[in-house]
């Protein structure tokens, strides 16, 4: 009897329209939930002023996120096969898009927070879904590694940017209405049937490549949100302004993951891109002065290293795993934990420095007037403005500019009543600067601990 053998993979017919638009809609949702744990770093100053909080309180809004994210992957994951990919990724769409607009509509910061870890469980359900469908469109697992892991790191450089453009021309909550419609367009395309499958044992997770990529995680997302802090609120930049700054960061990790596959093994990629990247946290934390263009070469290294480490870590993770959802929804877990684990590390540095730097600043700020050769009167109206500002924002450096802008010197005073007001900007920039310092080098040795367990692992991935 004749036996109809299976068609060998390598000769598939081409993908039809239809399954190419599905591809881009799966790899899109990973895109779309990933990019969600950095899109409102650039929103976070106006978020803060609108609510009346403090930065420690606001970054809440970014560890909400990752934080159930974290904890709702790997559940996720394992409900994949009782509920349908397709069903459960359509759910988790629907869900998240809901979420966004109650964050758009929150009207203080408890609830904001609150729909945020939402958005993190909702995310959780469609990525790891999508995770699931990914080798059916995606030309097998290791195509489906190679989707996730460009998605994500796409997604992740990309959210910032995009985050500050809508904050700077609309507002922070179109951050979140744009989100809406975007959550639930890929659903047709998806679907939302599809058959349940039988579960099925997944194999051991790969902890050396998970372990790693959290504490990569950890350090490189601090070149995200520490950055886009000192552009925004130590050196007073408008978002806009700050957007086109850390797109530099983005674009040289689009560039580079093209070639991440001709660097070596994934091992080499890994270990050139920690050290790369933890490079430019370094180069950050240590810019000789407080101007933009210094953080140029610094966030190359860092995009560099964020192209080359989280995509091989991502492959290794994934490679030859049984269950892509279930490992998939591991390495979103380790993912993401990282993140957390970064913000609760380095949020505290910066703000206790900030604090430091905030108090030498104003004390440095009282001589510069003190000496200064403006008129007495001038002096105590300036003293009385800068003093309020403080009052109204504290913890934070005062908008010194908002401050002079409310005293009206005599005519013989105002050429060096501006000339006061560019040496106390000065100084609050170093002030700024040298707040943030000790947590970029800091975040560089997160990044570089995550050499460790790469060095330490024997897998063949590695």
């Amino acid at each position: 009897m004749a036996t109809t053998l299976p068609a060998s993979p390598e000769r598939r017919a081409a993908p039809t329209w239809s399954a190419r638009w599905r591809r881009r809609a799966v790899a899109f949702v990973v895109g779309l939930v990933l990019a969600d744990a950095s899109v409102v770093i650039l929103a976070l100053p106006a978020i803060y002023r609108e609510f009346g909080a403090e930065v420690a309180n606001v970054a809440w809004v970014l560890t909400a996120f990752n934080l159930a994210l974290a904890l709702a992957a790997v559940p996720a994951a394992a409900l994949v096969p009782h509920v349908g990919a397709n069903r459960l990724c359509a759910i988790g769409l629907a869900a998240f898009g809901a979420a966004s607009l109650a964050c758009a509509l929150a009207p203080s910061l408890g609830v904001l927070i609150g729909a945020r870890a939402v958005q993190g469980v909702a995310g959780a359900a469609a990525v790891c879904a999508a995770l699931e469908l990914l080798p059916t469109v995606a030309d097998g697992e290791q195509g489906a590694a190679r989707s996730w892991a460009a998605a994500g790191v796409v997604g992740a450089a990309l959210g910032p940017a995009i985050g500050g453009l809508l904050t700077e021309v609309f507002s922070w909550q179109a951050i979140f209405i744009c989100q809406v419609p975007l959550a639930i367009a890929p659903i047709w395309l998806i679907g939302v049937r599809g058959a349940r499958s039988r579960p099925e044992r997944a194999g051991r997770p790969h902890l050396a490549a998970n372990v790693a990529l959290a504490l990569l995680s950890a350090g490189l997302t601090a070149a995200l949100f520490l950055l886009v802090l000192l552009l925004i609120e130590g050196w007073r930049m408008s978002p806009i302004a700050a957007a086109a700054v850390v797109s530099v960061l983005p674009a040289a990790s689009i560039l580079t993951a093209p070639l991440e596959g001709r660097v070596g093994p994934v091992r080499t990629r890994v270990a050139a891109g920690a050290v790369i990247g933890a490079g430019g946290l370094a180069a950050l934390g240590l810019m000789p002065r407080p101007e933009w263009w210094w953080t140029v070469p610094a966030q190359v290294l860092v995009g560099i290293g964020l192209a080359l480490a989280l995509g091989g870590l991502t492959e290794a993770a994934l490679a030859g795993r049984s269950r892509v959802a279930l490992h998939g929804g591991v390495t979103i877990a380790s993912r993401h934990a990282g993140i957390v684990l970064g913000l609760l590390l380095l949020t505290p540095v910066f703000v206790g420095d900030l604090d430091r730097q905030r108090a030498r600043a104003e004390q440095r700020g009282v001589a510069l007037v003190l000496d200064s050769r403006i008129a007495p009167t001038t002096k105590l109206a300036l003293a009385d403005a800068v003093t309020a500002d403080l009052q109204r924002e504290p913890g934070r450096l005062p908008d010194i500019r908002a401050s002079f802008a409310k005293v009206d010197p005599k005519a013989s005073d105002r050429s060096e009543f501006a000339a006061l007001a560019t040496r106390l900007e000065d100084q609050l920039d170093r002030a700024a600067t040298s707040s943030f310092s000790r947590s970029f080098l800091l975040a560089s040795l997160l990044a570089l601990l995550g050499l460790v367990p790469v060095a330490m692992s024997r897998e063949v991935q590695l």
